[in-house]
């Protein structure tokens, strides 16, 4: 009961504060012209009122902020009515938002043949516009090994022009590119440089990946496989701004996350344990056998950090039943898995390297299981047995539901999930199915209920108005300012997709702005002009707006209409 007066308290706010802001806008627009609303907004004080409205409604004022609120639910309960809105429904839920045209398209193939196709993705045929784009970012397909050999070639680069110019080293060096293919720019080091282009590749080298994260978001045909892609990458989250995982990140998304998006979890959770990525980002690099001399020739040990995220965030949750001595335990049988060796590359180069010199060969119990201290094997034996705990069923089923249903989903999903998802043996397809197929899927309560995180609000704008940046650094800058760069969470916990984690004035105002610019067809990022108001109108909420969003719609003027549909309250939902 606490929790849905909550939920209807911050819907209210949603409404009022998203309305308070475009009615401003409208207001200013059609006195001040094109271009004066948010110079006037912020002479007017606009932010400063926009968070006390904020503060007011969190405090406790009882006074009705929006009739919008009240109206917004009353159309929410009645989504699952017609047939167009369950289309509308599900492409909000498994695809980052329609496009003009797709409820259509949908409802000629058939929901549930649509559905099905999105299930495999691989039958699907990818837009060939993607496909060349990926094309030409190396860095996604690069082998790991490569990826870090040139990391570590760009580095003593930096050090060594740094020398120079300090005066510490007169000695000239080569300077020569990279290599072609590669996943740093060619030539982007040149004799003469300045320590600063080493760093300056570095950073291209990341706007490529995150552009390609955003491109594939807004144009692929697999929308399911890319939702399911954020979903696991903030599960195993790691960060781009870490050191060598600036290069690795495309890699461990496509080569540890996307194939294995909606196959087993147990291969995703390999995959993911695998990746020099992940051994970086949690340190397990450094993880060796007690009193062994570390690859950087300290005298070393073991390292718990990737054992204990393993088992927190990856498989049991932080309520599984583990101790601080299974993760000791787990921490043991990871002993020695690294970093690929450059000059010792085996395999295809993608994943990591078992050392058995740094490894722990003492016997092991984890979750009262016996672990045999054989070697490597270890490694695969612990991670059967995480990923067939009841505790991780639990703990996937309930992200799961979160992430697709409710911000507080209920438990009757949970444990259907938890149940599909231990009798599949962790089968995600088979999960997800059951999840689509659930009448709480369905329920009306839960329909439009989801608070949009920024990265899939900008990129549903753009599906919503058929355009496209033609520079995403402008999203990406977006992005950050909305405190959700790409690839950017510093904690392996990874973003959340809950409306608390999201919904605060100043990032409300920022979207709202942001609405404006492109709604406008101001924005210089864009590639196209944006679709016609009326196109739109259909593909946003199945064109079902509260009355009080359709009054501020319809007193604004024409240039505006669209703005105000993709800054609306309905469409910070989904």
């Amino acid at each position: 009961m606490q929790m849905a007066k909550r939920r209807r308290r911050d819907r209210r706010i949603v409404a009022a504060l998203s309305l308070l802001v475009l009615g401003a806008v409208a207001l200013v627009e059609t006195l001040g012209g094109p271009g004066s609303s948010q110079r006037a907004w912020a002479e007017a004080g606009g932010p400063q009122r926009l968070r006390r409205a904020g503060q007011a409604t969190a405090s406790g004022d009882a006074r009705p902020l929006s009739a919008a609120a009240d109206e917004s639910q009353a159309v929410n309960n009645s989504l699952v009515a017609t047939a167009d809105q369950r289309v509308v429904h599900l492409l909000n839920r498994i695809t980052f938002g329609a496009r003009p045209g797709d409820v259509e398209a949908v409802e000629r193939q058939g929901l549930r043949n649509y559905l099905s196709a999105q299930l495999n993705p691989a039958s699907i045929a990818e837009a060939p516009e993607v496909v060349q784009k990926l094309q030409n970012t190396a860095a996604l397909n690069q082998p790991s090994a490569v990826l870090i050999n040139r990391y570590r070639e760009v580095a003593k680069e930096r050090k060594l022009r740094k020398q120079q110019e300090a005066g510490a080293n007169g000695s000239a060096t080569s300077g020569a590119s990279v290599g072609p293919g590669g996943d740093l720019p060619q030539n982007a080091l040149k004799a003469g440089g300045k320590a600063g282009a080493a760093d300056g590749a570095k950073k291209q080298v990341g706007q490529q990946l995150i552009s390609a994260r955003l491109m594939r978001a807004v144009d692929s045909n697999r929308q399911l496989q890319e939702v399911m892609t954020d979903f696991w990458y903030n599960h195993f989250n790691i960060s781009i701004d870490k050191g060598l995982d600036r290069a690795l990140v495309g890699a461990f998304e496509e080569q540890a996350i996307r194939p294995y998006a909606l196959g087993r979890f147990r291969d995703l959770l390999g995959a993911t344990c695998y990746h020099p990525a992940m051994l970086f980002y949690l340190d397990n690099w450094q993880n060796v056998k007690a009193g062994a001399t570390s690859r950087q020739g300290k005298v070393s040990g073991i390292n718990e950090n990737y054992a204990r995220e393993l088992m927190e965030l990856h498989t049991l949750g932080v309520d599984g039943g583990y101790t601080q001595k299974d993760v000791q335990e787990m921490a043991r049988v990871l002993t020695g898995l690294g970093l690929p060796n450059p000059r010792r590359q085996t395999g295809d180069g993608k994943w990591g390297s078992f050392n058995a010199n740094y490894h722990d060969f003492g016997d092991k119990t984890v979750l009262g299981h016996r672990i045999a201290g054989v070697g490597a094997a270890e490694i695969d034996q612990a991670l059967d047995l995480l990923a067939r705990q009841p505790a991780t069923a639990h703990h996937i089923a309930y992200q799961l539901a979160q992430y697709f249903v409710a911000d507080d989903p209920p438990k009757a999903l949970v444990d259907k999930l938890a149940a599909k998802f231990s009798e599949s043996d962790g089968n995600i397809k088979t999960v997800m199915s059951t999840l689509f197929d659930s009448p709480e899927f369905w329920d009306g309560r839960y329909q439009n209920n989801k608070y949009k995180s920024p990265f899939r609000y900008a990129v549903s704008v753009f599906r919503a108005t058929s355009t496209e940046p033609s520079d995403y650094q402008a999203v990406a800058q977006f992005l950050r300012l909305q405190g959700q760069p790409v690839y950017g969470c510093l904690t392996p916990d990874g973003y959340k997709n809950t409306q608390s984690a999201w919904l605060n004035p100043d990032a409300l105002m920022n979207r709202i702005n942001f609405a404006t610019t492109v709604g406008s067809g101001r924005a210089r990022f864009l590639s196209a002009p944006p679709v016609a108001f009326a196109q739109a109108r259909d593909t946003v909420c199945g064109g079902k707006l509260s009355g009080h969003t359709e009054a501020v719609i319809a007193k604004a003027p024409p240039a505006l209409k669209l703005s105000l549909l993709i800054g609306s309250p309905e469409f910070m939902h989904y």
